[in-house]
């Protein structure tokens, strides 16, 4: 089929990829526009869907908007049977919707109505869910509220980061796809409606969030640290000779047995065990700025965080 691709993020590739290689004719990439990058933001980089399009020889689009006449008797120029649209990012007017002839398709990392919107994954590991997937659902006008047509589940263990669920959601969404647009292509392509009840929002992360709140339970700790893991990391305040320093923390171990009652963010011991408000939680893997992650006990060789102190 003649296909429309529409991504941004790392996590859209493999689908692009993958339709690539089932022989789909990709007649058009659209991406959002390059976006100034490194620690001072001096170099403008594109996407990473923008650099595999260049790489497979398929032309790149970049419109910051897709509202205006001209894009969309640009992108209903294109002619194509359906448009695929994995993490792009900016909002599709119902003049882009039914411009291809057979739709177009969405592929979302939740199971839908739950966790529609923009951090379906970090949010599903933060509130401890079990369990996620990936949904291919006809794309309408609504937020993520379209009749879905395959669906896949997708675990998560107890200790699983955004980082991992990421990649694994990520292959299953290319898998799920290509399965869609074989069918599409094939004749009807069935759907269902979502059903009204268990809707849920996944609003973007935002910075004020990414702290470490110490009060929660250990669990809920826990939950917050893999939900943002490895980026953008969540992060706690430790006193250094004499300063405030920023310590981003990317995995962490519920304590199962705590003995002793200390307030909210004091270490029990010499080995990084702080107490929560219910419960501990060890920290294993820390990161100082402009420094590369360490095991507990290695920042602890350069950083003593003596049982007493209070972090947070």
């Amino acid at each position: 089929m003649r296909i429309i691709f529409m991504g941004t993020p790392d996590y859209a590739v493999p689908t692009l990829q993958a339709l690539h290689a089932a022989g789909h004719e990709l007649v058009a990439v659209y991406s959002q526009p390059p976006r100034p990058a490194g620690r001072r933001g001096l170099e403008v980089l594109p996407s990473p869907v923008h650099r595999t399009a260049e790489q497979l020889g398929i032309p790149v689009f970049t419109p910051k908007s897709l509202k205006s006449q001209e894009e969309q008797a640009a992108f209903r120029a294109l002619e194509a049977d359906a448009a695929v649209v994995v993490a792009y990012g900016l909002i599709l007017p119902k003049a882009i919707l039914v411009a291809p002839r057979l739709g177009a398709w969405n592929g979302h990392a939740s199971l839908l109505p739950r966790w529609r919107g923009a951090a379906p994954i970090q949010r599903a590991i933060m509130e401890g869910d079990a369990e996620t997937g990936v949904m291919i659902m006809q794309m309408d006008v609504g937020l993520d509220t379209g009749a879905v047509a395959l669906s896949g589940t997708v675990e998560i263990s107890r200790d699983m980061t955004t980082g991992a669920l990421h990649d694994i959601l990520a292959a299953k969404t290319a898998q799920l796809m290509v399965e869609a647009m074989a069918t599409l292509e094939q004749g009807d392509l069935p759907v269902t409606p979502q059903p009204a009840d268990g809707v849920t929002y996944a609003a973007k992360i935002s910075k004020g969030e990414t702290r470490v709140d110490f009060s929660q339970t250990a669990e809920q700790v826990h939950n917050h640290v893999r939900g943002l893991a490895p980026s953008p990391g969540a992060w706690f305040e430790l006193e250094t000779a004499g300063r405030a320093e920023r310590i981003k923390l990317l995995a962490t171990q519920v304590v199962e047995a705590v003995t002793e009652a200390s307030a909210p963010g004091t270490a029990l011991d010499g080995d990084l065990t702080i107490a929560c408000g219910e419960g501990a939680i060890r920290l294993l893997t820390l990161q100082k700025a402009g420094g590369k992650p360490l095991a507990a006990q290695d920042f602890l060789r350069g950083t003593q965080v003596p049982a007493g102190t209070v972090i947070g």
